[in-house]
This record gives structure tokens, sequence and C-alpha cells, in this order.
């Protein structure tokens, strides 16, 4: 049994404990670098063992799984087109081999309209299907606490459009990294209807010791998702030296619990989505009755 609930004029997708579905996710962790081959490689090899272990149904990659670091002109040139790139046909071959669904994390999409480049998600499933495609909304423009300044505009083109998509009966919201730091979208996937939302990062060790963990149990516990987070883990090059991700990838569950994590290193995590505990959560804190203020 399902239903869509309207309340103060904003349509909520609500589904009851009686909907039992249960599913494995798994985030993986990597720690790319400028070397795109050695990349794909290891994603293809971390994948293959998540499967052989976990037998998940849907495995997420990080933020920029494919290249991360380098200039800005090595940046631009590992662009890809989407569909047809490296990238996207090795995450498609992934998801055919072993029968699940593909997030790709993200990695730099050339638009065919402009000299833009994008931050881009894409969703893979069994039967080698793009199911959906998001180009990240909130770049990331800020001053480190240790000085350093990231500035992924100088770069990259803001992506405009809100995206979910179905997989294995849940529907599933997307983000990428900094998006975590505004609510608003987060509050916009749940009224469409998301049960999941998935957060490949690169978050940075300065930032991430402090606010990673905090952000994203704030964003299960407010929008009673379940919150899928792959990160980047470990130093990669830059023309101003080395720089370091925090990692700590994890599944943290509908009430804010952390469900599974990985450790300091390359690896996996996986755990489940389960449809009655969603409700059961939504059920007895309701807060998308109780809501009162818009916008």
């Amino acid at each position: 049994m399902s239903g869509a609930l309207v309340i103060a004029g904003m349509k909520w997708r609500i589904f009851f404990a009686t909907e039992d579905r249960i599913v494995k996710v798994t985030v993986i962790q990597m720690n790319s670098q400028t070397n795109k081959a050695f990349n794909l490689a290891e994603a293809q090899r971390l994948c293959s063992e998540a499967v052989q272990a976990d037998r998940p149904d849907l495995v997420l990659f990080p933020e920029m799984m494919a290249f991360l670091g380098g200039s800005v002109d090595d940046r631009r040139a590992s662009a890809e087109r989407i569909p047809g790139g490296e990238t996207s046909e090795t995450l498609r071959a992934l998801a055919v081999e072993h029968g699940i669904t593909v997030h790709g994390g993200s990695f730099y999409e050339c638009a065919n309209d402009s000299d833009l480049i994008y931050n881009t998600s894409v969703v893979y499933d069994g039967s080698g299907a793009m199911i959906a495609k998001y180009r990240k909304i909130h770049l990331f423009d800020i001053t480190a606490p240790d000085g350093r300044e990231y500035r992924e505009s100088a770069v990259v083109g803001r992506g405009t459009e809100i995206e979910t998509f179905d997989d294995h009966g849940f529907r599933v919201g997307c983000s990428i990294c900094y998006d975590i730091r505004f609510g608003e979208l987060y509050r916009m996937l749940a009224e469409q209807g998301a049960e999941v939302i998935v957060v490949p990062a690169a978050f940075t060790m300065q930032t991430g010791k402090d606010h990673w963990e905090t952000l994203l149990r704030a964003r299960a516990i407010e929008t009673q998702t379940y919150i899928v987070a792959a990160g980047q883990w470990g130093s990669y090059p830059t023309p101003d030296g080395r720089r370091a991700n925090w990692g700590h990838s994890m599944i943290v569950d509908p009430w804010g619990h952390v469900a599974a994590q990985v450790s300091d290193k390359t690896g996996f995590a996986t755990s489940t989505i389960d449809r009655s505990y969603l409700g059961k959560v939504r059920g007895s804190v309701p807060v998308h009755q109780h809501r009162v203020l818009k916008g």
C-alpha cells in the first residue's frame, strides 16, 4: 500500500510499513589521482570486490572518481561526453557485468552547447540503461581553515535541475558534496518523494573532520531519508602541493544512526535500506504532517 499526502500545498510521497522492501547499498571509497586509467581500474576492482563480498543492489562511487586534482587545464582535458565517454562507458559496463545499479559518483562532463564543463553524476541500471543524470548545483568556492582556496566555479558550470530516480522500488534523490550544506535542496528532494539521498563527495580534510558526519546525520534526520555518502580519501596532487580528503564514507539511516562506515583507506561498506523501518520512523515522528513554515 502506498499513498500521497498533500500538506500546506506540498505533496509528500509516503510509504507505509506494510510495503516491506529491503535492498542492499554499498558506498565505495577511493583515493583518485590525476591518472584516469588508474582510477577507472581501481573503480572496477573495488566494485568487483564489493559485489563478491556483499552482493549489493546499488553501488555508489565518490565525487571525481575518474580524475581528481591537477591544474585547471588538466581538469578541463579530463572532461567527457555523456554518454559515450570512457568513464560513463566503464560505469555502464560494470552495471551490466554485475547486474546491479551503479551510481558513478561524479566526474567532469563536456557540455554540447557551451565551453563549460560540469561536475556530473550518472546512474546506470543492470540492463545498461542510463536512468539519471545530475549536474552539481552548489559549487565549492571557499577558503579552508588552512588558508587554501577552492574555486570550483573557475572550472565548472552550475547545474540547475533537481534530479530523482526510481531504483529497486525506492525513490532516490541526487546531490553532490557541497550540496550537503544546503538543507533546502534536501527538503525539495524529500518533497519529490526521495526515500534515499545519495552524496558522492570529496570533502576536504579540514572541513570533513568537523562537519561531514554532522551534516550527513542532520540531513537524514530532517528529511527522514537514508543518506548514502561515498567519499574520496587521502591525498592527491595539485599545482600548489598535495591536498587531502577526509573519507569516512557512510550510510546513515532515517533516525540519524550511522549504519556503516569505511575506515581510513580505500574500500567499501554496505548496509540495508529497509522500507518498513523507514515507515516506522516517519510514523513515529511525523514531521511531514507538522510542518508549518514554507519556502
